[in-house]
């Protein structure tokens, strides 16, 4: 077994052990709900315990990990040298609180800046992707394909609803090309639902926790990611997200910068 493959099942034991914490925890009658940035950003308790979870396994496996997660300020790196674990304890807060469903777990490691193996776990659905370029991706076990090349009008589009109810760039116009847009409010639920084939496209403005896990994924399966000016993703702040399958990125790219 490699180191990755090692690193790998080690990680995969950490997020289930995480997984079953915060089904737990819907047994509680006074789950703690405080807000961020306004009323519709949700921060729970069980938020910043499973990064605290994870963060503690991060570091008893690698002393000298850098850890960028979304909780507990540690949203911000100087630099991306070294071994780095990106984590998002729970994407979809939202969902968790008020459906109880249609959120995920998700981790990345970055080594010297370059994203190494990504996981990304839907709780309740039972669904956990992970790997990468150098391990090859997994679903549940089973190797992962590269999903075919749609073109844009074959497809599902994942989007943000507040780009989509402004329309920024273009975005009426893309959803109008494809079979139809879903909205989901989880990253990982879309980049998930994009490795399999069940997207073509995904727009939305997103923090590097959000992208990080899924994007190792995809880009090992042959699907492109990238800002909506087709320039790199920066690991830094929030940026406007773009990925889909070549064709289906290629032509929301051109109608998104029209």
């Amino acid at each position: 077994m490699t180191q990755l493959q090692q690193l790998t099942e080690e990680i995969k034991g950490w997020i289930y052990e995480a997984g079953e914490k915060i089904k737990d925890s819907f047994q509680k009658a006074d789950l703690v709900v405080d807000t961020k940035s306004g009323r519709t950003d949700l921060v729970t308790e069980m938020d910043k315990a499973t990064q605290d979870f994870l963060s503690q396994k991060i570091m008893a496996y690698d002393p000298n990990a850098k850890i960028m997660g979304e909780e507990n300020g540690k949203d911000h790196l100087a630099d991306l040298s070294g071994r780095v674990f990106i984590i998002d304890p729970i994407d979809g807060t939202m969902n968790f609180v008020l459906e109880q469903e249609n959120f995920c777990i998700m981790v990345a490691v970055y080594e010297e800046g370059i994203g190494q193996l990504g996981f990304v776990y839907d709780v309740m659905k039972d669904e956990f992707l992970y790997g990468g370029s150098k391990t090859g991706v997994f679903c549940n076990g089973k190797r992962v394909t590269a999903p075919e090349d749609k073109t844009l009008a074959a497809g599902l589009v994942g989007m943000n609803h507040v780009m989509y109810q402004r329309n920024d760039y273009h975005v009426q116009e893309i959803g109008d090309i494809a079979m139809g847009v879903r909205m989901s409010g989880c990253a990982g639920y879309e980049l998930i639902d994009l490795a399999l084939g069940r997207r073509v496209a995904y727009i939305s403005r997103l923090a590097p926790w959000d992208y990080a896990p899924g994007g190792v994924l995809i880009e090992a399966l042959g699907l492109k990611m990238s800002n909506i000016s087709g320039t790199a993703l920066q690991l830094e702040g929030r940026e406007v997200f773009l990925a889909g399958t070549p064709n289906a990125y290629a032509e929301c790219l051109k109608l998104a910068n029209g």
